[in-house]
């Protein structure tokens, strides 16, 4: 049985600049529905913050203040960052790519080696921007901003954007399932022989991206930061469960020992997927009714990986569009349970 929020989840986050409903509704008549996996970005393809502060200097200024850009500096001298290495028997931090992959972002020049540029950045969650950044910033021709765009270039925009290898907002699952790509650690030796932690057990997507990590200022006109409006954070509570069944089973997946590791990510998919029969039984969503029979169809077991990740895949699939044809005002029976404000971290 779901019960309210402060029963029995907590909180954290990331989210970056969220879309307008009208982007996300013209979004969804044109985008692929088959979403990539997350990942590290390329580093041949990171362009930097510098390709983003144009358009998104007021975004990129609450980053700065942010755990995700302060871990540049702060994370490899932190003692138990050092332990984990010392056990890992890793010399650098910053040079590893079991850490770089979700504490840095790396950027390379043609022909040279990737090099740590920042901490969690902007492209560490919206995806390396050489090949989407030309295309995400025309409006549509000189003089035009992105206060006057057409809603029908948006569109367009959006769609070209995303297949150019862009996570936009404008579908909150593929930004939930940035977050848990390192929310939820996919990675046994780490865990079992490093002693880091196996992920963000309390993550919760409502509560991680509203508050001090919150940079919504496209919705608005550029200067102030709202929050998510109600219908989006009804979407946006859903999603972050079901990004949270795919991150665990795809953290199963690779788990082959029965210790710290596979036992805290296996429980970890069966609180998601026992969270998401419980809100399928309180809303009509055949989408979110086909998730749940993914999950009755698979068992968290060791050395499962095949079908964990064929459920994952699905899983995926399914929670992308979701949040592509849902309309938030239908959830409304979901309130009770969503974190309120005060639970924003």
């Amino acid at each position: 049985m779901l019960k309210p929020y402060f029963c029995t989840l907590a909180t954290f986050v990331i989210v970056l600049a969220m879309a307008s409903d009208v982007v996300a509704k013209t979004f969804s008549a044109s985008a692929d529905s088959s979403p990539a996996i997350a990942a590290p970005p390329d580093p041949a393809s990171v362009l930097g913050n510098e390709s983003c502060v144009k358009c998104h200097a007021s975004e990129i200024q609450v980053w700065k203040n942010t755990p995700h850009a302060k871990t540049f500096d702060e994370l490899h001298r932190r003692p138990e960052a050092k332990q984990i290495a010392s056990k890992l028997g890793l010399q650098s931090i910053k040079n590893e790519g079991r850490c770089v992959a979700c504490h840095y972002t790396q950027q390379a020049q043609p022909g040279g080696s990737p090099h740590v540029m920042a901490g969690v950045s902007c492209e560490s969650c919206h995806g390396a921007a050489k090949h989407w950044v030309d295309v995400h910033q025309d409006y549509g021709g000189e003089g035009i901003t992105r206060l006057s765009e057409t809603p029908e270039h948006r569109m367009a925009r959006i769609a070209k954007s995303v297949s150019a290898g862009m996570r936009n907002p404008a579908n909150v699952y593929a930004v939930a399932q940035s977050c848990l790509r390192c929310h939820t650690t996919a990675d046994e030796q780490l865990v079992n022989v490093g002693g880091h932690s196996p992920g963000s057990l309390d993550f919760e997507f409502v509560s991680w991206s509203q508050g001090t990590i919150r940079h919504n200022f496209v919705r608005s006109d550029g200067k102030s930061n709202d929050v998510s409006d109600p219908k989006r954070i009804r979407v946006m509570f859903v999603a972050g469960m079901i990004a949270e069944l795919e991150s665990s089973l795809r953290a199963t997946a690779v788990a082959t020992e029965k210790a710290t590791y596979g036992v805290t990510v296996a429980k970890r998919g069966a609180r998601a997927g026992a969270r998401l029969k419980s809100v399928a039984a309180k809303i009509n969503s055949p989408t979110l009714d086909q998730v749940v029979a993914v999950f009755a169809g698979v068992t968290l077991k060791l050395n499962n990986k095949a079908e964990l990740i064929q459920a994952a895949d699905r899983v995926a699939e399914l929670g992308y569009r979701f949040a592509e044809i849902t309309d938030g005002a239908t959830l409304e029976s979901l309130d009770t349970f969503i974190p309120s404000a005060k639970r924003y971290k």
